[in-house]
């Protein structure tokens, strides 16, 4: 261990290889989404208490009652939407910013809201901090997206919300895909990837998960 309980090189790449192990044996098998994980540390992201579990693969929480998700889910939400190179993406739950950051690494620009200031100025941080100048972080009501950037290729929403809201049906372009969480905040919910097409919208239910509710307005913190 290095001062400050750092690990050594040896040791971070032996946690490196097993975090990526555990990624693809979830099903994660992108190899473009998975050179974006392996570049993002997860563990700048976690802080406090917490911050020794951030390469297990489980939701941790960060502030102002949020959570960080597991990264098998990130990867798989990820790897669902099917970013390319040119791509603007509208991420709606900043939360830790951990996402976005991987996303930064797929798409041309990102867009990401938080209702939660302090979420949002944290996250904002640790981009500048590692260079990723193609997010703009910014706190809004993500319920309703952002229509002054709109159209975008990609939408991904990380809280849980009863219907895929209209609003962001709305925002994304033809051709684009969206990957939302859907269902009530305290039964099982499911992952839904939209497809809109010229004819209308294609769901697709991918797999069961749990997500903080999707909430209107702007925190107070």
């Amino acid at each position: 261990m290095t001062e400050g309980g750092l690990p050594d090189d040896e040791t971070a790449a032996e946690r490196k290889m097993r975090f990526l192990f555990a990624l693809r044996s979830r099903g994660v098998t992108d190899a473009r989404v998975l050179t974006a994980m392996e570049k993002v540390d997860r563990g700048l992201f976690v802080r406090g208490l917490f911050a020794e579990r951030a390469y297990e693969d489980m939701p941790l929480p960060i502030a102002c009652g949020q959570t960080i998700s597991q990264p098998s889910v990130v990867g798989l939400m990820t790897q669902a939407l099917n970013v390319q190179p040119r791509d603007t993406v509208l991420e709606v739950g900043t939360g830790s910013g951990y996402q976005a950051a991987i996303l930064a690494h797929l798409a041309r620009r990102v867009y990401t809201v938080d209702r939660h200031r302090r979420l949002v100025r944290e996250a904002g941080d640790l981009f500048r901090d590692q260079g990723l100048v193609n997010i703009v972080p910014m706190v809004a009501d993500g319920s309703h997206g952002l229509p002054d950037q709109a159209p975008f290729d990609r939408i991904l929403v990380t809280a849980a919300a009863e219907d895929p809201p209209g609003p962001l049906l709305a925002q994304l372009k033809i051709g684009g895909i969206m990957v939302v969480p859907v269902g009530q905040s305290d039964t099982v919910q499911h992952l839904i990837k939209v497809t809109r097409s010229a004819a209308g919208y294609d769901y697709e239910e991918l797999r069961p998960v749990r997500f903080v509710p999707l909430v209107e307005g702007i925190g107070t913190e």
